[in-house]
């Protein structure tokens, strides 16, 4: 990795209403050249990046084109239903509020990720909240994950996760982008439109995204820009106040958690920072100085960054075939 040196104080700025301009053509340009499909379905979860795709599609389509989707289950915070009608009905598109905690009941979900969690606490009983939260990264150690959960009387336990439990609490709950993944595309496909794809740059660049759940879309309008850039274009774009405002969230398990806790090494602020630094070779030093933090710590910022997209790089790849050959062989 070769290390420049550069003024990091407006590395993230940019042009926003050239990027609307930008993003809204391509959109359009899409949809009728490579996709050809007359519209846009988008799941609307309540946070920042769906929602400015969301206004992002209108600019592109204007709203009697935009189907809204709001999926939340039992695990959801109360507020991103609440959110996301805001920013459907402020947008004027057609939406519907679809619980799927039924169907995600019936596929073994709920009860695949309660047989883990009693397998580490056994007075467990399905309904203390619970959530996963990442350590050791950034003491320079390999990360782990431990399991935190809130008994029925408000007290918090913590157990390091073996990675039997791990994978398994994680597969079940992955269940949910897939499922709600088959919702847009039903919707997808008796309206004749595409699907949306909401993830930001550090979200893609680092895996934290399902296969065949919020991984897959037709069109992926936000994938290349940092979350600080998203929140720009949120107020640029008119979006309410409790949007652009938001804590980022990962609204996956019943306690409370942020995304730095659960996957990334830094707060959203200062992970983009470090990951368009590692990009652009910027020695750990300057980074460190900018964001007030110990040159080790942004050396195992960097490592971490390098360790995701290896560990994830599958996550990118389409279906694998054995030969090349052309549609219609």
């Amino acid at each position: 990795m070769r290390h420049i040196n550069v003024n990091l104080k407006n590395a993230l700025a940019f042009d926003v209403e050239a990027e609307v301009t930008h993003i809204t053509q391509n959109i359009r340009e899409l949809l009728r050249t490579k996709i050809n499909r007359r519209g846009l379905v988008i799941g609307i979860s309540g946070g920042v990046d769906s929602a400015v795709c969301a206004a992002l599609c209108v600019k592109a389509l204007g709203p009697r084109k935009v189907f809204g989707l709001l999926m939340p289950e039992q695990d959801s915070s109360a507020n991103s239903t609440s959110l996301g009608e805001l920013v459907a009905q402020q947008l004027e598109i057609d939406y519907e509020i679809k619980n799927i905690s039924s169907s995600l009941a019936a596929v073994g979900c709920y009860e695949w990720r309660d047989k883990a969690i009693k397998n580490l606490f056994p007075d467990y009983d399905g309904t203390w909240k619970n959530k996963i939260v990442i350590d050791g990264g950034m003491q320079g150690k390999i990360n782990h994950f431990k399991l935190i959960v809130e008994d029925s009387h408000g007290k918090l336990h913590s157990a390091i996760l073996p990675l039997n439990e791990y994978l398994t609490i994680v597969a079940a709950t992955n269940y949910k982008q897939r499922v709600r993944k088959v919702t847009e595309y039903f919707h997808a496909e008796r309206l004749n439109y595409a699907v949306i794809g909401t993830p930001n740059r550090l979200e893609y660049d680092q895996g934290f995204f399902v296969k065949g759940g919020d991984g897959l879309a037709d069109i992926k309008p936000i994938a290349h820009l940092y979350k600080t850039q998203v929140f720009e274009l949120a107020k640029h774009l008119g979006l309410p106040d409790l949007i652009c405002n938001a804590i980022p969230s990962t609204d996956t398990y019943s306690l409370q958690q942020g995304q730095d806790e659960f996957y990334f090494a830094l707060p959203y602020q200062q992970m983009d920072l470090a990951l368009w630094s590692y990009n652009h070779g910027v020695a750990a030093e300057i980074l460190a100085a900018e964001l007030q933090l110990p040159a080790d710590t942004i050396n195992h910022v960097y490592r971490d960054i390098e360790a995701k997209r290896k560990t994830t790089r599958y996550l990118h790849m389409s279906a694998q075939v054995f030969a090349e050959m052309e549609v219609g062989q």
